[in-house]
């Protein structure tokens, strides 16, 4: 996202009462962190799928653990885009962001990172 900014980017600014770059920038980082959790959310569905399919009673006792994640990281989502709305509304209002990344890198980071292979129980 960094160094680009998208149709809708260009399309919006105009609305807005002042063009703070590093308000915008926070906010750009607050939805690629929650972007990142939902891509480990999507991750974490799969291998709780696979594991209900499997029948197998290792992995189904696992999936409670994986439920428990995926819970968390929802949670942190709903902390994330809470955060974005409240500092969004401040920067169209004209208020200067403090930075939405320190509320981000306050919130517990996702327990894997995207990409990261999970071992699966077999």
């Amino acid at each position: 996202m960094e160094g680009s900014s998208s149709k809708a980017d260009k399309e919006f600014r105009p609305l807005l009462k002042h063009d703070d770059k590093e308000s915008w920038e926070a906010i750009n980082h607050g939805f690629y962190e929650v972007q990142k959790i939902l891509e480990e959310n999507r991750v974490l569905i799969g291998e709780i799928n696979h594991n209900q399919e499997s029948r197998i009673p290792e992995n189904l006792t696992r999936n409670v653990a994986l439920i428990k994640e995926l819970n968390n990281n929802m949670n942190q989502v709903v902390g994330l885009y809470t955060d974005l709305s409240s500092s969004f509304v401040n920067f169209v209002d004209g208020e200067s962001i403090d930075s939405i990344e320190t509320c981000t890198n306050e919130k517990e980071q996702p327990t894997a990172a995207v990409g990261q292979k999970r071992t699966k129980a077999s």
